[in-house]
């Protein structure tokens, strides 16, 4: 079995600090709804948290706390991975509501392929959705120590395996299963099949 991080570490600066984890979509908050999806394909889920971290956690959620303190998401993988019971890790923003296990169950399946699954779309790279192995995790430690913290420049430095817009076609319509929530727009913009509140 692999190991799953949900990563809701962030200010939600852009959400005016909210926690985006707790947001209702289709009458369930997200976190509620990525559990369900991670749980299908994981025996090992973990919340990672750094300088903010969601009021309730449901108690069968592992929490974890960044090692090295405000280096975003690239510091929440190193302590996802550091903390995973497991070698190969998922890896989910806590603001996609609509992640399904079989998207998961796919990325997962790849990891003998390569050091980290990431999906590409017409939209860029997703890394906030995406598999990763322990193999990674010198080249996050380099990244770390030098303060360059960008995602997508550590990616540079591993064995990557891109699943394309066209693949992920096979799992469903890719721009759901991919949307996040990084404002209020966003989430007044999704294309939800019931109501949703702030």
């Amino acid at each position: 079995m692999p190991s799953a991080a949900i990563l809701a570490g962030g200010r939600a600066s852009r959400f005016g600090g909210r926690d985006k984890s707790a947001l209702i979509v289709d009458g369930l908050p997200i976190l509620d709804r990525q559990m369900a999806e991670l749980e299908a394909v994981s025996d090992d889920v973990m919340l990672v948290v750094g300088e903010c971290a969601p009021a309730t956690v449901p108690p069968r959620l592992r929490v974890v706390r960044d090692r090295v303190p405000a280096c975003g998401p690239l510091g929440g993988l190193d302590a996802a991975l550091a903390a995973a019971r497991h070698d190969a890790l998922v890896l989910l923003a806590c603001d996609m509501p609509f992640v399904t296990a079989r998207l998961l169950g796919h990325l997962l399946a790849l990891t003998s392929e390569a050091d980290a699954i990431v999906p590409r779309t017409e939209r860029g790279y997703h890394p906030l959705c995406a598999a990763y192995t322990r193999a990674c995790q010198p080249a996050i430690a380099e990244r770390l120590d030098r303060r360059q913290l960008r995602m997508m420049d550590f990616l540079a430095d591993v064995r990557v395996r891109v699943v394309s817009g066209k693949e992920l076609e096979a799992l469903g319509d890719h721009h759901r299963l991919l949307a996040n929530v990084n404002t209020p727009a966003e989430y007044d913009g999704l294309d939800l099949a019931a109501g949703h509140e702030l």
